[in-house]
């Protein structure tokens, strides 16, 4: 029985396919749509594959279970993009056929076609559909003769689509559906079977449900803008034409156009007659069998082009000053540049605001004699043959007398003394650095000079206060002020071993608290008094140099122990 059933179901299978793939390739080769895609959907889909089938019933205590084996073949022939006819049989058998068993072998074949209504939405890559089909089912089992009934199908499933074969080859990813069927075995045997169903398997589509795209044609004129005289060119640009057919292509709008196929042209005889305004130009193409272009839908396109004549124009002129900035009393250079758009013959003149201007052709003098100074406006203006006019404007800038600003005290290094604590006054070593420099900016600079300004720290201050204070009653006492001995040591330093004139130092004190020497170097023409507030001077025939000398050696500690014991 199962190899009766199969070969059945093949064949009729075969015929469907036969049937329909003529009409499929024929509609493909005619319209030679493109591979099928979310734009242009497949118009047949043909779909093999494995199908699993779970019949839920029960037969006069034979109970139906699920098929593991089957096939199903299904086409569809959709008449949009959306909705579509459907045919489709299957075949379900349980394996192995173990014929006169004495064992119950329930559910033992299901085989069947039904057509109907399919409906798909067709997206880039995925495509779901759902179905509803009417058709006949026949059951039968060991147990049972095979029966005939009726069978409704209702589900729906999706594709995937892929490249191969031009994208023409889909993966049906699962079909599920819902079937019921009623069959009548013999009098007392009936069963009513709600059946589940699962399938997968390969999709072929087939032909386009999309006609050809029609013909479009693009049109543009080049130069779009002209005056009369200037020849135009007219270019077509035709879309979607099939290199197999035929291709005509006429033009009109303007007198004295001339076809050339895909161009058109208007000579400078054609655009000399034309007066000032807008023309169109039209062109249509029509493609198709020789003779019979344009007869079919589709196969014909226009397109059009705007030419615009302008009337002749006024010059222009730009206008530009070199230099743009003079001393008072000197002169520039000032050029026009016209241009005419019809080649006219040009004139120039030229005005200033102030100071005078005078040239021919495309070049004057302005002289800046008797001008003030600022900003000057300068007119640089040209005419046609046709009394036609243009200006531009240009500024010459005429600069003030220069006025060198007044020199500043310049602060240099500073020195700190806090480190030796025996000769808190002396310069070290660490502050020939800075000296150095302060006398290489006095060689460099041979009218400044150097003010040197020593400070001290709080404790110095107050000693030094006592110390003035206790000498108004006692002569003998001597004040000593660090600050002083700083600043003259410093100097002392500057003419003794770098050679500075000593007039061109001068020392003083500050405010600042702390142990340090503050230089400065003063330009010829600065005052050091004003720019640096609240130092005093010091009087050097009071206050005297330090020799610079080393400290003596400090005895060891052994030696200090044996002085003791003695």
């Amino acid at each position: 029985m199962y190899g009766r059933v199969l070969k059945s179901l093949s064949g009729i299978a075969a015929l469907v396919c036969l049937a329909l793939l003529p009409a499929a390739l024929a509609a493909q080769d005619s319209a030679k749509p493109p591979a099928p895609s979310a734009d242009s959907p497949s118009k047949y889909d043909i779909f093999l594959g494995y199908s699993y089938l779970a019949p839920h019933g029960t037969v006069n205590g034979i109970t139906f279970n699920a098929i593991d084996y089957g096939a199903i073949l299904g086409v569809s022939r959709y008449f949009n993009r959306y909705m579509g006819a459907q045919i489709e049989i299957d075949e379900h058998v349980l394996l192995p056929e173990t014929p006169n068993t004495s064992v119950s072998q329930p559910g033992d074949d299901f085989e069947g076609g039904s057509g109907g209504l399919i409906f798909r939405y067709p997206a880039a890559d995925i495509t779901p559909f759902v179905h509803a089909l009417v058709g006949v089912e026949s059951v039968g089992s060991y147990a049972l003769p095979e029966k005939l009934g009726a069978v409704l199908t209702v589900g729906g499933g999706m594709d995937y689509a892929t490249p191969f074969f031009h994208h023409h080859l889909a993966i049906r990813v699962f079909q599920a559906d819902y079937q019921y069927t009623h069959e009548d075995f013999a009098p007392g045997y009936r069963g009513n079977f709600n059946m589940a169903r699962l399938s997968a398997g390969l999709v072929f589509r087939i032909g386009s449900i999309v006609p050809p795209p029609p013909v479009t044609l693009a049109c543009s004129a080049s130069p779009a803008t002209i005056f009369p005289g200037d020849p135009v060119t007219i270019t077509a640009i035709a879309g979607n034409l099939d290199p197999k057919d035929s291709t005509v292509y006429t033009w009109s709008g303007v007198a004295g156009l001339k076809n050339n196929g895909t161009t058109a042209t208007l000579d400078s005889a054609a655009t000399g007659a034309l007066t000032a305004g807008a023309y169109t130009v039209k062109g249509e193409v029509k493609e198709g069998k020789a003779g019979k272009e344009g007869l079919k839908p589709g196969e014909t396109a226009d397109c059009s082009a705007t030419i615009t004549v302008k009337a002749f124009e006024p010059p222009t002129v730009s206008c530009s000053a070199s230099p743009s900035t003079i001393n008072p009393g000197a002169t520039s250079t000032i050029t026009a540049v016209g241009v005419s758009p019809q080649n006219r013959p040009l004139t120039y003149s030229y005005t200033a605001v102030s100071g005078t201007i005078g040239g021919t052709g495309t070049t004057a003098t302005f002289n800046s004699t008797g001008a003030p100074t600022g900003a000057v406006g300068i007119t640089c203006n040209v005419s046609d043959d046709k009394g036609q006019t243009a200006s531009a404007n240009t500024t010459v800038t005429i600069t003030a007398p220069y006025v060198a600003p007044a020199p500043h005290t310049q602060a240099l290094c500073s020195i700190s003394f806090s480190k030796d604590e025996k000769r808190p006054t002396r310069v070290d070593n660490e502050a020939k650095a800075c000296l150095d420099q302060v006398a290489l900016d006095l060689q460099n600079s041979a009218d400044a000079k150097a003010v040197v300004v020593g400070e001290s720290d709080a404790k110095e201050k107050e000693a030094t206060a006592k110390e003035e204070k206790a000498a108004m009653k006692h002569k003998h006492i001597m004040v000593v002020d660090s600050a002083a001995e700083r600043a003259v040591n410093t100097k002392e330093y500057l003419v003794t071993e770098k050679g500075i004139d000593p007039s061109r130092v001068t020392v003083a004190t500050g405010t600042t608290d702390g142990q340090t020497v503050e230089d400065y170097l003063v330009p010829a023409g600065a005052s050091f008094s004003v720019d640096v507030m609240g130092t005093t001077p010091v009087d050097e025939t009071v206050v005297k140099p330090v020799v610079r000398k080393p400290l003596g050696e400090k005895p060891h500690h052994h030696m200090k122990k044996a002085e003791a014991a003695k």
